[in-house]
């Protein structure tokens, strides 16, 4: 594979294929699978009235997010967290990541003394998991608010989504800034990073490493128009997806 060559054909710019399949959870609030490529998370919503107790009294909401991989979501089974008794340091972080990253974009006053919680399975990694876990979140997150205002648990001109959001990993292979890499690409990345971006345009997080040589200033920009770049390509496929009807089990297609 040379510099300018992927091993699925995609320029360097390119997204790989993304889907996003609402209402796949028919319990769920709001619910979302989404596929980057070969990369496939589940993303539900589930909406609580009241808040922990730390917020009681204080009119504001909470969002939160829970991040796990399946047994089989990789080339060998990993066992279980629950089953090993204590959860890991890695999916504690990439929780963090995805709380995170919904706040950045939710009016907790509008939502009202409410709880929405997100989980993000991985039924399939195939790199990217983080990213495609917060595209996908949003969608089911802005469905359990379409819920919770068709249930009167928000005023119906409350406006808890201030913005949309959306995620892609970007890096340098060999010499070549690429977007949204597959495992292939990112387990041989000089300079690996996810980005988080608003609608709007503004970054919520910037998680980059040098996994070999440091990386240049011109390197990071690089890398950070290409995230911008796939972010808003990402911020449409959640719009079109958002536009049908959760009950068609409609995939929107992007990244092509």
């Amino acid at each position: 594979m040379s510099d300018q060559t992927r091993a699925d054909g995609r320029t360097p710019q390119q997204l790989r294929p993304v889907t996003i399949e609402r209402g796949w959870s028919a319990q769920a609030e709001g619910s979302a699978l989404i596929s980057f490529g070969n990369t496939r998370v589940l993303c539900t919503a589930s909406f609580t009235p009241g808040v922990p107790r730390w917020l009681a009294g204080k009119g504001t909401g909470w969002v939160t997010a829970e991040y796990s991989m399946l047994p089989r979501s990789t080339n060998e089974r990993m066992q279980r967290e629950s089953v090993k008794g204590r959860i890991g340091g890695r999916t504690h972080e990439i929780s963090r990541l995805i709380g995170r990253s919904l706040r950045a974009v939710i009016d907790t006053k509008a939502l009202g003394e409410n709880t929405i919680v997100i989980d993000c399975d991985v039924l399939q990694a195939d790199g990217g998991t983080r990213t495609a876990s917060i595209t996908g979140a949003y969608v089911a997150l802005a469905d359990a608010i379409e819920w919770a205002r068709e249930q009167g648990h928000i005023a119906r001109k409350a406006q808890p989504l201030r913005d949309s959001v959306a995620a892609v990993s970007v890096g340098i292979v060999g010499t070549t800034p690429m977007t949204d890499l597959a495992y292939v690409e990112d387990s041989r990345a000089e300079t690996d990073m996810n980005v988080v971006v608003t609608g709007s345009g503004d970054f919520v997080e910037v998680q980059g490493t040098a996994e070999g040589a440091p990386f240049k200033r011109a390197e990071l920009d690089a890398l950070l128009d290409l995230a911008l770049a796939s972010t808003t390509e990402l911020g449409q496929v959640q719009r079109a997806a958002l536009a049908q009807s959760a009950s068609s089990g409609t995939e929107t297609v992007g990244g092509r």
